[in-house]
C-alpha cells in the first residue's frame, strides 16, 4: 500500500515548480534515509549545528551558516540578529525591539508574498519595515535615502522571479548598505543554485531554501558572515525557539549538501533542458497552441515551458480537476498562458501532462 492510500491523499503532478502547498519538492533516497537513520537517535544538538554550519559553509564558501526551520523563519531571524547581535538581554526581550535599531530598509518592488508577505516575517521579529522606490522602481538614490535615517538594522533585499519592476542592482545596493555601516540581507527562497553568486553580493546574510532545488527536508538555510550567523542561532533562546529545526532536517540538510558536491551538476542542467526541449516541441503538436522554452529571470539555471493556449484559466482548472491532478503555475493565465515546470517529474508524468493536455484542447 503507498503512503498516498494508506492515509487517503491525492496523487499528484506538480509541473508548478517548488510550490509549498503540493510538498515542494522530492527527496533522493539518500536524503530519506540519512533522515530515517537520524529519527531514532539522540545527539548534542548544538553539535549538530556546528557540522550543518561547516557543511554550508564548505559548500557555499560563506564563513559559516545555520539551518532553520524554513526561509520565512530565517527572514525573521537573520532580521532579528541584526538588531541583537548576541546580546542575551536584547535576545530574551524581542519582540519588543525598544532602545534597538530596529528599521529595515527594503525596496518596495521586493514585497511578495510567499503564503504570508515577507513584510509579516520581518515584523514579526519586532522591527518596522520602510519601504524605498515603488512597486515599478527602486533607484540607488531611493535606497540611500532611507539608509540614511536613524535607527536602520538592516538592508533587505529578495532575489526571485516574483519581484516586480525593474531589477535592482543587487552589488551596488549591498555597498550602499555598507558604506553606512549596515548589514545587508538577501532573501533568496528558491535560489540555492546560485548561493554562491548572492553571498558575492557581499551580503552578509544570504538566506535560501532546503527543501526546493537541493531536495532536503523541509529548512532554511543561513550562509553569511560568523559574527551574524552566529546571531541567528543565538535566536534559540529567543523568539528563535519557535521555529527551531529539527534534529531529521539538519541531517537531512547535510546529506542533500553531500550530494550536491557530487553530482555532475552541467549533466543535470543538460539534461533538464532537454526534457523541456522535447516537452515544448511536443506541446507545439496540439492545435492551436503555441510552446516556448523560457530561462529563469533571475539567472537560475532552470528553463520552463510558456505554453499559450485559448482559455488558459478554464485549462489550468481542468487540468487540477482530472484524476490525477496536475498543477502548473498560473500567474500569467490572464494573457492565456500557463507555465510549467519538469524538473521533478519522470517521463510517464510527462506523458500523463501531454495526454490530458491534448484531451483538454481537441
Amino acid at each position: 500500500m503507498s503512503i498516498h492510500e494508506r492515509y487517503r491523499l491525492s496523487v499528484v503532478i506538480n509541473a508548478k515548480g517548488t510550490f509549498t502547498p503540493l510538498g515542494v519538492s522530492r527527496s533522493s533516497d539518500g536524503v530519506a534515509t540519512a533522515v530515517a537513520q537520524a529519527l531514532p537517535e539522540f545527539f548534542v544538538m548544538d553539535e549538530l549545528g556546528d557540522r550543518a554550519s561547516e557543511a554550508i559553509a564548505q559548500v557555499t564558501g560563506a564563513q559559516a551558516g545555520a539551518v532553520v526551520h524554513c526561509t520565512a523563519a530565517g527572514i525573521t531571524l537573520a532580521v532579528a540578529a541584526t538588531m541583537t547581535g548576541g546580546d542575551s538581554r536584547r535576545i530574551a526581550a524581542l519582540p519588543d525591539a525598544t532602545d534597538m535599531h530596529h528599521r529595515v530598509v527594503m525596496p518596495a518592488c521586493h514585497v511578495v508574498d510567499y503564503g504570508h508577505s515577507n513584510l509579516q516575517g520581518i515584523r514579526l521579529s519586532g522591527a518596522q519595515v520602510d519601504l524605498a522606490g515603488d512597486e515599478t522602481r527602486c533607484s540607488i538614490g531611493d535606497l540611500e535615502e532611507e539608509l540614511d535615517g536613524p535607527d536602520v538594522s538592516c538592508l533587505f533585499l529578495v532575489s526571485s522571479r516574483l519581484t516586480q519592476g525593474e531589477p535592482l542592482d543587487l552589488v551596488a545596493a549591498v555597498r550602499a548598505a555598507h558604506r553606512r555601516g549596515v548589514p545587508a540581507i538577501i532573501d533568496g527562497a528558491a535560489q540555492f543554485p546560485r548561493i554562491a553568486d548572492l553571498l558575492a553580493t557581499g551580503a552578509d546574510l544570504v538566506l535560501v531554501s532546503g527543501q526546493k532545488y537541493l531536495g532536503s527536508p523541509t529548512a532554511g538555510l543561513v550562509a553569511g558572515t560568523w559574527p551574524l550567523v552566529q546571531a541567528v542561532r543565538a535566536q534559540e533562546k529567543g523568539i528563535g525557539r519557535v521555529m527551531k529545526p529539527t534534529k531529521e532536517a539538519i541531517i537531512g540538510v547535510i546529506a542533500a549538501l553531500e550530494e550536491w558536491q557530487a553530482f555532475d551538476r552541467m549533466k543535470w542542467e543538460a539534461d533538464e533542458l532537454a526534457k523541456v526541449l522535447a516537452f515544448a516541441e511536443a506541446a507545439a503538436r496540439i492545435p492551436e497552441v503555441s510552446a516556448e522554452v523560457v530561462p529563469d529571470p533571475t539567472g537560475l539555471q532552470v528553463s520552463r515551458v510558456l505554453l499559450k493556449v485559448k482559455d488558459a484559466k478554464r485549462v489550468a482548472t481542468e487540468l487540477e480537476a482530472g484524476v490525477p491532478p496536475i498543477y502548473v503555475m498560473t500567474d500569467r493565465v490572464a494573457d492565456d498562458e500557463l507555465m510549467l515546470e519538469l524538473i521533478p517529474l519522470d517521463a510517464d508524468e510527462i506523458a500523463t501532462v501531454l495526454a490530458r493536455l491534448w484531451a483538454i484542447l481537441t
